[in-house]
This record gives C-alpha cells, structure tokens and sequence, in this order.
C-alpha cells in the first residue's frame, strides 16, 4: 500500500479534528442510549391498547432494526470514507442520525418509530468508523491510546446526558412547561411533547447535534493519509455498483429481524432457518464492497495476494471479537435499566431507570479511558481476555446479586453494581478504537473498521431477539418475570466465554505503527 511524506495537519487542524469527532462520537452515545431510556414511556403511548409482553417484543424489535442500520451505516458510510474522504461523509453521518433520530419525536406508530430508528442509525454506524479513522491518521502513534480513550469516553459521556436530561426534565416538569408556553406553544402541543416522561420533547433534542456539521466543514482538515491515498490512485478501485451487496445484506438482515418479530407468524424453526440463510447472504453482502476493492487493487498491482488474504482474515475475527462484545452490552447492560426499573415497588415514582443509566454512563467513561492504556501495557490480546472475564463476573453479578426491593429508596448495592456494568461491559469501546485501525491500512480503514464493529451490532440484534424465547424457558408458576429475564440476560452474558477463545486467533499489534 501506498505510504504518505505528506505533512500533517498543522495542531490547530488536529485539534479541531479531534473535537469534532469527540462531539460526533458524544452525540453518537446520546442517540444510543436515547431509545433504552424512553422506548417504554414511547410504546405505552403508541401501544396503549397491547399488552405489556407485546410492548416489550416491539421494543426488543426496535432495538434489532437500531442494530441492523448501523451494521448497514457502517459499510456504506465507511465505503463513501474511503472513497469520498473522511470528513464529506462524517458530515453526512452525523446530519443522518441527528434529523431522523429528532423525528422520533412525531411518530403516531410502533414501526414508525422503527422506521426513523434505522435510518438515524445508518449515520450512528457509519461516523464511528469514520472519526476513529480520521483522527488516528491525524494524530499519529504515540497519541492513539489516549486518543482510542477519549473516542470510548465521549459516547458514554452522550449515554450519561440521556439519563441526566430524562431525571431533571421530569423533576422539573413544571418549570420547562411554564418555559414552553411562554415560547408561544399551546397547551394542547405542550402536553404532547412532554406527556409521560417527556419522551417526545427529548427525542426532539436529538436533532441538535446536526448543528456540529457547520463546524466541521469549516474547521476540520482531511486526512492527510487519505489524500496521500487518493493522489496515488488508490481510492478509484472503489465502485458505487459493489454497493448493492450492501443493499442486498440489509434486506436479509431485515428479514431475520421480521421472522422473530411479534408480526410474523412463521414460527420458530421457521425463524431460525431465515436466520441461517439470512446471515450468510448478509456477510457475503457486507464484504463484497471490499472482496471487490481487493480484487481490483490486486490486477492494478497496488495490493499483493497475500495482503488480500491477511485483510480478509482481520475482517472476520475483528467481526467475531466486535459481535461478543456488542451481543454482551446489548444482552446485559443496555437491558439493565429496564430491568431494574421493574425491581421497584408497583406504583413506586422513583426514578430508577434514570439513576441506572446515571450510574452505568458514569462507569462506562472511566474506564474506557483506562482502558487502551492497559492495552498498551499488556498487549492486545491479554487485554481483550481479561475484559471478557471481567465482563462476564459482572453481567452475571449484576442480575443475581440485586432483588427487588420495598424501600422508598433505590438501594446502593443496585448502584454499585450499575457502575460495575457499565464500566466493565463499556471496556471494549475504548478497546476497539485502538486496535481495529491497527488490522487494515489506510486505503480499507474506515470500510474494514465499519464493517468489523457494525457487523457485531448484527449479530448483537439476532442475540436480542432470542431474549424473548430465553426468557420463556425461564417462566414457570415459581419464577418471576424479573427471575425469567435476569435468567435469561445472565445465559446471553455468557457469549464472553467465545471472546476469551476467539482472541487468541487475532494478531498482536502491539507496538506497530499504523499501516
């Protein structure tokens, strides 16, 4: 591959590159966490005449179509990086999951609701690849953990705003009504978008982030490895016809989504030969923008056959280790604050999923910046190992250990445990910004980092939606819905123990400079 004497951006550019990407990963975070926080309030509204299980099955629903976007996002948005350049299609990333994340907030239906949620999360897939890529090559090696750290920080930072946001809006409900009316609202659209927690007026708050857009076009400088990339031909193996292998991945993803959603009546065996079928057609989709790159890059002599081969072999355990991480966040830690709202006493006000998130965030942004410097020292792998085994103790911890509770008050063991979660589970995402760059060189990066970290999400959303059918072997006359589901969110934790195997088939790099 082509190497760059191109100079780099003066600090100024630098800096502005990494606020940037700081701000869109933030709001990345923010737009994550915001469906976990307000999907329930949401469905009782849109759903008023379902029942509670139907609500949960489209909120498991909503979240697998999240999950299946971003993987889609992070290839397509990803592929316009590597050809387009970085700083074009973050812009565009961030405008997608900002406006349509906003639009949220007038939805009249369930899948509605799905609808603008995967196509905000086409934008939130594709502009972590594309920051991670941008400002890595910007900022050069001896910066790249401390860098990785903040990238894994500034989403939870967004995560803890959803919480944050949620707890004061409605412990002071009175004081932003009086606000909204003096803005000229009338009561009727007052109430509407703060009725039942509010959860229309935050999702409109979503759509501020599309205001950092203006900022980057001004401020921010193109990758100069990417230039350097481009000025030697490389970006022109990239063809917009390969993208209808990405197309065609999406549409299988969906149709696994449908065959375990409460819509369909296909039954189970059914559901798990699409499910089969589906993931196969959906891998050979996603990779085919990048089969098609190789190929092209080899007859032009650019890339060697056996740089082919190491490429495609970083892209499918870089998926492997991505999927175990994200199907244990979404498994485990992204239901926490659901579950243990259900630990309070019926007809408690307590604001319980807010603190869990409160709590969760909090840990999640300390040690995510923690943890690529750990990697540094231990190296790649035996980081990775010890973040499976941690997260592992503690998923299971956290939904053995708590119990539902009388009290007035929200027990500080539930908290405790929260920040455990959070933090631990949250690890990777400080690990990934920093060793996925190291897989792929400079004219795949932001295609392999996509397609590695989004295709976990897809397998995180077939994951999700088995939550329901664990959750039934669980039920009985003896057990609760809150013992089947902590059952049920304890067996998914277990997808760590693939983690602690599969890493040992992925290189070290520790130490390397990027290709």
């Amino acid at each position: 591959m082509t190497t760059s004497s191109t100079p780099a951006p003066a600090p100024k550019g630098a800096v502005a590159a990494l606020i940037a990407a700081f701000l869109g990963w933030l709001f990345d975070g923010f737009e994550m966490g915001l469906f976990p926080l307000i999907g329930k309030p949401a469905l009782q509204d849109l759903l008023p005449e379902e029942s509670a299980i139907v609500q949960g099955q489209w909120f498991t629903v909503i979240i697998a179509v999240f999950l299946v976007g971003a993987a889609t996002g992070g290839v397509l948005f990803g592929w316009l990086g590597d050809k387009l350049g970085r700083v074009k299609a973050m812009t565009l990333a961030i405008f997608t999951y900002a406006i349509f994340s906003g639009l949220c907030a007038f939805v009249t239906e369930a899948w509605h609701f799905a609808g603008l949620r995967f196509i905000a999360s086409l934008g939130m897939g594709g502009e972590w690849a594309l920051g991670v890529a941008l400002v890595n090559e910007i900022w050069g090696g001896k910066n790249r953990a401390w860098i990785a750290g903040m990238i894994g920080a500034a989403s939870n930072i967004g995560f803890l705003l959803t919480g944050l946001i949620s707890w004061q809006l409605n412990a002071s409900l009175d004081i932003v009504t009086g606000w909204i009316h003096a803005m000229g609202l009338s009561p009727e659209n007052t109430d509407y978008l703060l009725h039942n927690r509010a959860w229309r007026f935050i999702a409109v708050s979503s759509a501020l982030p599309a205001l950092i857009n203006f900022f980057i076009l001004v401020f921010v400088p193109e990758s100069h490895k990417w230039e350097a990339e481009k000025k030697s031909g490389g970006t022109s193996h990239w063809a917009t016809m390969d993208l209808l292998g990405v197309l065609i991945a999406c549409v299988a993803a969906l149709c696994i989504t449908y065959a375990w959603s409460p819509m369909c009546a296909w039954g189970n065996t059914m559901a798990a030969v699409v499910t089969v079928v589906g993931l196969g057609v959906a891998l050979w989709g996603y990779l085919h923008p990048v089969r098609k790159y190789m190929g092209r890059s080899v007859a032009a002599g650019s890339t060697n056959s056996a740089e082919h081969g190491t490429i495609m072999r970083n892209l499918l355990v870089g998926a492997g280790l991505a999927a175990v991480a994200l199907l244990g966040t979404w498994g485990s830690a992204q239901q926490a604050a659901r579950w243990a709202s259900d630990l309070a006493p019926k007809g408690s006000t307590l604001p319980v999923i807010d603190y869990v998130v409160i709590a969760t965030a909090l840990g999640a942004i300390l040690v995510t910046l923690i943890t690529p410097l750990v990697a540094d020292k231990l190296g790649r792998r035996v980081t990775y190992t010890l973040l499976c085994v941690a997260s592992l103790a503690t998923s299971v911890g956290f939904f053995r250990v708590n119990a539902p509770f009388v009290s007035d008050s929200i027990p500080s063991l539930l908290l405790i445990s929260a920040f455990l979660l959070g933090g631990i589970t949250a690890s990777f995402y400080g690990f990934f910004p920093l060793y996925f760059p190291e897989l792929f060189p400079t004219s795949v990066r932001a295609t392999g980092q996509g397609f590695c970290f989004n295709f976990g999400r897809l397998i995180a959303a077939i994951g999700a939606l088995q939550l329901g059918n664990l959750m039934s072997l669980f039920t009985s006359n003896k057990a609760s819905a809150v013992e089947a589901a902590a059952n049920a969110y304890s067996i998914l934790s277990c997808v760590y123990l693939v983690g602690m195997v599969l890493i040992w088939f992925a290189p070290e790099t520790k130490g390397r400079a990027l290709q």
